[in-house]
């Protein structure tokens, strides 16, 4: 599916007014069909003005709790819309608690999460949970579901009078890392990434996860940033583990280009947590068509991918035993 195809079969998500009527999984799946429409993904955007130089960071909540799954992603693409540097976010009545006020005019970014029909939510926009009802011998009566809701939040950088450590710092050019820190980050991360109980093999010119014999295979090759970590996240997928399956049948099917897009996104999550540059990602850019042709298919199909790639970035960092 073409670029253009794709744009079309997205059109009724460009207008503002739109939105409102819109469902979260509609409103999440527009914001980022409009970024892989132009060929950019928010998830693998080298910023230089953040420390490290080229890492991406988490997100993070009024608390300083970071975001997760597929707001880290909307969030990204909010950042990279806006040019925003702050990793902070609040809703409105946030900043008021803090004596601080959004800017007027300024426009919000939207993010979700799951709550149960009848839930009430708190002022972060997660649900509190409500029992069931009893029934008349006592025991809990009727069912709940999981329902998909949004709320709206702002950078630091749309709100006046916040206290001075949640914004990002003033510019200064970025400090040149020497070949000793370099080397040191990669004995780090290396040192990481060998907890990780999977065998890796060595030899022939290629990177790749095999499932049925488990084990991740890699070129001869010393450098660090080798496509390890991403391979990583494919292991993830094992039926001992998180046991994710697509149903692929074919190279570059469907069910291929989903696991791939978790891949991905979770290899970014990872690297957000541990300090990787974002060059670390593999150049998968051939496979956004496949996505939006998804996303076009399935609202919620990202936001799938997204929850799944947490999960796979959580396996990956609790056996590295990072929190």
């Amino acid at each position: 599916m073409s670029l253009s195809i794709a744009a079309s079969r997205h059109s009724r998500y460009s207008s503002a007014s739109d939105e409102v009527r819109l469902t979260p999984h509609e409103r999440v799946t527009a914001q980022i069909s409009s970024l892989l429409e132009r060929g950019v993904r928010p998830w693998i955007k080298p910023w230089d003005d953040i420390t490290p130089p080229d890492a991406l960071v988490l997100p993070l909540r009024s608390c300083g709790t970071p975001y997760r799954g597929m707001n880290i992603i909307a969030l990204w693409a909010a950042s990279l819309e806006s040019g925003f540097r702050s990793r902070h976010w609040f809703t409105f009545k946030q900043a008021l608690a803090m004596k601080a006020c959004v800017r007027k005019g300024e426009r919000g970014s939207f993010v979700v999460y799951y709550a149960e029909v009848g839930d009430k939510s708190d002022a972060d926009g997660k649900p509190s949970r409500v029992p069931k009802s009893k029934g008349a011998n006592g025991d809990e009566t009727g069912e709940t579901r999981r329902i998909l809701r949004g709320y709206t939040v702002f950078n630091a950088e749309q709100i006046e009078g916040l206290p001075e450590d949640f914004y990002a710092p003033s510019e200064t050019p970025p400090v040149p890392r020497t070949s000793i820190t370099i080397s040191e980050d990669e004995t780090r991360w290396a040192s990481l990434f060998a907890r990780i109980p999977v065998t890796l093999r060595h030899g022939g010119n290629r990177a790749f996860y095999s499932k049925a014999a488990d084990y991740i295979q890699m070129p001869l090759r010393e450098a660090f940033r080798d496509g390890t970590q991403y391979e990583t996240a494919h292991a993830s997928r094992h039926e001992t583990r998180l046991n994710r399956d697509f149903g692929q049948t074919r190279f570059g099917d469907a069910g291929y280009a989903l696991e791939e897009l978790i891949a991905e996104l979770a290899s970014a999550f990872i690297g957000a947590c541990i300090g990787l540059p974002a060059d670390h990602l593999e150049d998968h850019a051939a496979y956004i068509d496949g996505w939006l042709k998804a996303l076009g298919d399935n609202p919620s199909s990202f936001l799938t991918a997204a929850s799944k790639a947490q999960a796979a970035a959580d396996w990956v960092l609790g056996e590295m035993e990072v929190d």
